[in-house]
C-alpha cells in the first residue's frame, strides 16, 4: 500500500471516528435533552468533515464516500448495538454485508 493510500486511509479512519463521536453525542442529547450535547456534536462533526476534505486530496471522491460511508455505518452500527442496545433485523444485516462487499470491490 502506497503512502499515499495509507494518508488517505487515515484521514477517512479520522473523519468516521469523529463522526461515531459525534453520533453518541446526539444520540445522547436526544435521551437527556442536554443541549451542550448538541453543540458538542455539531463542533466534532466540523472537525470531522476537515479530515474528510483532506482525504479527498489523495483519494477519487467515487471511492473515498464508499468507504467513509461504509466503515461509518459499520461503526454506528455497532455503537447503537453495544451502547445504546439496538437490534439488527436480518434485511439490515445484509445490507452492512452487501456494503462491505462493495468496497471490497471498489478497492480491486
Amino acid at each position: 500500500m502506497t503512502n499515499t493510500k495509507l494518508l488517505s486511509l487515515g484521514l477517512i479512519l479520522a473523519a468516521v471516528i469523529l463522526e461515531a463521536i459525534a453520533d453518541i453525542s446526539f444520540k445522547q442529547w436526544s435521551l437527556t435533552k442536554n443541549n451542550t450535547l448538541v453543540g458538542v456534536g455539531f463542533f466534532i462533526y466540523m472537525i470531522g468533515t476537515i479530515f474528510w476534505i483532506l482525504s479527498l486530496r489523495y483519494e477519487g471522491l467515487a471511492k473515498a464516500i464508499s468507504l467513509f460511508t461504509v466503515l461509518n455505518l459499520i461503526a454506528i452500527v455497532a455503537i447503537g448495538i453495544v451502547l445504546f442496545k439496538e437490534h439488527l433485523s436480518l434485511v439490515n444485516k445484509l445490507g452492512i454485508g452487501l456494503g462491505i462487499i462493495s468496497v471490497i470491490l471498489l478497492e480491486l
